[in-house]
């Protein structure tokens, strides 16, 4: 990955793109520690420290922190990921615009993106009011007399812009530099909670081996801890990136036929099914349903020591607890196989075989080729669904395990970050090895 990387510094086209990639970057740093006006943002922040088991943990994991500290980046593009989501389950439940991404060509995608923009703005102002409402709730709005309704508007149209800002920030890196901007946003927002996290960890080990119980606001991590961990996020990378490229190739067989005086077909190819089709879209949805409880017992008051129906509630859906892990599984292995679903069709892909005189060599076209490839996407789904609950719900373990409250490494992080490293990396060596037969050709 290095020496890819490097490789790709040396060609002067890769090299403007990667510098154009890096001032993006700085701008969406920056944007990130600009605080919006009339916010206590160092009070907000202390509030929302102990919020990491709801739905604004993992906003603020998204967001690089932004959200904690009300900065003008605080809802990051997380508007703009709902708003695809969105559209992308709606173009397979609405015939017009499943008609408008299969057939209208350049056209209809640009369509589709231009409805994917104006929903971005509209859930923006929805989640930026909703932001202004919680931080109104805990009193921690500092607005002039008689300016309550100006403040507002200023507090909601800074989060909302700022949240556009980054759409616009991501397609133009998209366009103009390596990878898809979305990813990298995410990217570097998941990567600036690095070095704190790795402060936790030595700040921990220092505390260990001085024999105090704390330094700071770091408590004592003993160094096989330390070491246990460090072992286990190698371990957990390498399992992400295997799984990464697994996939399951079906082969396929193209008939001879002769059209005119020419001949085609005959040459055999297979159909790439992937391990991990669908990404880290499950656990995203999963733990923003297991956290709605959470969420709820926040805005509410409640807490795990309440007594009756609200305690017990924030007793069962507690985010270190036995109970969430189970729901929370259970929530990724279903939501696995609707997104299988939903990207892979297999009576669509016989149909298309069929019509083009393909076949899966063994298998007649049409309804047992169909019922072949369900029967394999049910199989890799599931070891798919299985992977990414593992993934998801083994730091939670580990971290419960150990006892270690300030520092905590989220599955969907790391899938993220691995996933996006993996993207780009290749998309600079598909670049360069254009780059390279273009050479050779002039």
């Amino acid at each position: 990955m290095i020496r890819t990387v490097i490789n790709a510094w040396k060609v002067n086209d890769l090299r403007r793109k990667m510098i154009f990639v890096i001032f993006a970057l700085l701008i969406f740093r920056l944007g990130a520690a600009i605080p919006v006006p009339f916010i206590d943002g160092d009070a907000l922040e202390a509030t929302l420290s102990a919020a990491s088991g709801t739905i604004f943990g993992l906003i603020n994991v998204m967001s690089g922190d932004a959200f904690a500290r009300a900065t003008v980046f605080a809802l990051s593009i997380q508007p703009y990921i709902n708003a695809s989501i969105i559209i992308q389950l709606l173009t397979v439940a609405i015939p017009g615009l499943e008609r408008l991404s299969k057939e209208g060509g350049e056209e209809g995608r640009k369509k589709i993106a231009s409805i994917t923009r104006y929903t971005t703005v509209a859930i923006a102002l929805l989640q930026s009011y909703g932001y202004y409402s919680l931080i109104r709730s805990y009193g921690l709005i500092n607005v002039p007399e008689g300016y309550g309704l100006w403040g507002a508007i200023v507090i909601i149209i800074s989060f909302t812009a700022g949240s556009t800002f980054m759409m616009w920030l991501g397609e133009q890196i998209t366009e103009f530099g390596v990878g898809n901007g979305i990813s990298i946003l995410l990217f570097a927002g998941i990567i600036s909670r690095v070095p704190s996290m790795v402060l936790s960890l030595w700040n921990g080990a220092r505390a260990s081996i001085m024999g105090v119980d704390a330094i700071g606001s770091y408590s004592a991590i003993p160094i096989w801890a330390v070491i246990l961990i460090l072992v286990g996020i190698l371990l957990l990378i390498m399992l992400i990136v295997f799984v990464t490229d697994a996939e399951r190739r079906i082969p396929v067989q193209y008939a001879k036929r002769v059209v005119g005086r020419k001949m085609y077909g005959g040459q055999s190819t297979h159909i790439p099914m992937k391990v991990n089709m669908s990404g880290v879209l499950p656990i995203i949805f999963a733990q923003s349903i297991a956290s709605i409880p959470a969420t709820i017992g926040m805005f509410v008051g409640w807490t795990t020591e309440s007594g009756g129906f609200g305690g017990w509630l924030m007793t069962v859906f507690d985010s270190t607890g036995v109970i969430y892990c189970i729901i929370y599984f259970l929530l990724i292995v279903g939501f696995s196989y609707f997104y299988a679903t939903i990207q892979f069709n297999p009576v669509e892909v016989a149909n298309n075989l069929k019509k083009n005189g393909g076949f899966v060599p063994g298998l007649r076209p049409g309804k047992p080729t169909a019922d072949f490839l369900k029967r394999v996407l049910n199989k890799i789904t599931m070891f798919g669904a299985i992977y990414l609950g593992v993934v998801a719900i083994l730091p939670i373990i580990v971290t419960s395990a150990l006892g270690i409250s300030q520092f905590s490494i989220g599955g969907t992080s790391v899938i993220i970050v691995v996933g996006v490293a993996l993207e780009t990396v290749n998309q600079l060596e598909s670049q360069m090895l254009m780059r390279h037969y273009k050479g050779f050709l002039d």
